[in-house]
Formats: C-alpha cells, structure tokens, sequence
C-alpha cells in the first residue's frame, strides 16, 4: 500500500516533509463577499458564463474558460492561482508538473484528484506568458469563484499561492505571514500554502508546505 511518505519520496520530497505539526490560532474573517448572482445558481449556468465571458480583456487570448474539476459536492475546495498553457488547451486546472505535484499533497492527506476535492483558480482565463493577474481580472472573475463556492459549501478551502491568498483574504500581506494560522471565507476555515509551481522552485519550502497540509487536515478534523 503506497503511504504518504512513499508519495513525497518518490517526488524528491525527503524527511524534511515529516516535521513537528505548529499550533496556530484561527484569524477573524475580514472579508465580506457580496451575494452571488442569480445567473450563477447552477453549475451550468456557471460554466456557460465561463465560457462566453468578455468581462475582462483575457477572453481575447484565452483557448478556454477553465471553471474548475472535481466533486462539486466536496469537502475540500483547493484554489489556485490561473491557467497555464496545459491548463488552457485542456480546460483542467493543475496539469503537468504542477498537477503532479498537487496530486502527491492531496495524496499526503489522504484525499485524490476527483474524490471529495474540487479544484478550481482565481482566474478561469489563461494571462498571456503565464504572467501575473491583474486586479481587473482579478475582479471580473471574483463572481465565479464566490459561485463556486456557494455551490460547493466545502468545509474548508486550501489557497495555493500569494495571488489566490490575497485574492481570497483581500489582503496584501505576504505569504509568509499569510500561512500558517486559520482564516476564514464564508464562514468557511482558510488555509494558505505556497503553490505546487512554487515547490517546484524552491525546494526548502516544501517543508513549510508540510506544516501547512498538517494544519489542514488537524483543522478538518476538529470541524
């Protein structure tokens, strides 16, 4: 039976992976999302709007909207930052290295692709070069993924990534301060980790990451 540390050993994802659990305290939600749109109130109608969205000027680059996969009843809702290339020919979020990658984190809390997950970005339209978002594009997909949500009513979200963490928290802090304690969305507990495209880059982390998967699953738990 393949067990987490098989996973992370076989990514090149040592020990360092398996360190002590940090406690942290959750944080009060400072957000104040407004109600979703009635033209949203179905999967459907989101994904049609999805697709046919002109909302900001990415729909002139795009090869797809990318809404998101996975159970649309699931407990956990994993957000991202945008599509890439991978991403924008398949209409899947996370493919590639990236994807792998996540896959072994999910692995590492006992959850896979598809099952009690839902995957999804901030962005549902590839920025051109895989460059940053903007805040427009930011904005205009916001109903989407406040749509998502409301359909889904996961009991806890994972933020991958600075962009989908102050996207999410309508903050400006960084990361490193962002991760590492409970926020909230919703109502919903938020947990803030760096991006799989990130881990890829910078090794160290991964173990941070660990600690941030460990808060996760001891904060679903507690729910």
């Amino acid at each position: 039976m393949l067990t987490r540390d098989d996973v992370f050993d076989e990514l090149g994802i040592g020990p360092v992976w398996r360190l002590r659990e940090a406690v942290s305290t959750p944080s009060p939600d400072t957000t104040t999302p407004p109600a979703v749109h009635q033209s949203l109130a179905d999967w459907d109608q989101l994904s049609d709007a999805v697709n046919q969205c002109t909302a900001c000027k990415l729909h002139r680059t795009r090869t797809q909207g990318v809404l998101g996969v996975g159970d649309r009843n699931a407990d956990w809702l994993i957000v991202g930052e945008a599509p890439g290339a991978d991403e924008d020919a398949q209409g899947e979020p996370f493919v590639g290295q990236a994807g792998k990658l996540l896959d072994a984190m999910l692995a590492a809390l006992d959850l896979r692709r598809g099952h009690n997950v839902y995957i999804a970005n901030v962005l549902k339209s590839r920025p051109p070069g895989n460059r940053n978002p903007e805040p427009d594009e930011v904005a205009a997909c916001r109903p989407y993924l406040l749509a998502q949500v409301q359909l889904i009513q996961p009991k806890l979200i994972l933020a991958l990534g600075r962009f989908a963490a102050q996207s999410l928290l309508a903050s400006d802090e960084a990361i490193a301060r962002l991760r590492g304690r409970v926020h909230t969305f919703q109502n919903v507990p938020l947990i803030v980790t760096y991006h799989p495209a990130y881990l890829l880059r910078n090794l160290p982390d991964k173990a941070r990451a660990w600690e941030d998967l460990c808060l996760a699953r001891r904060t679903m738990m507690n729910l």
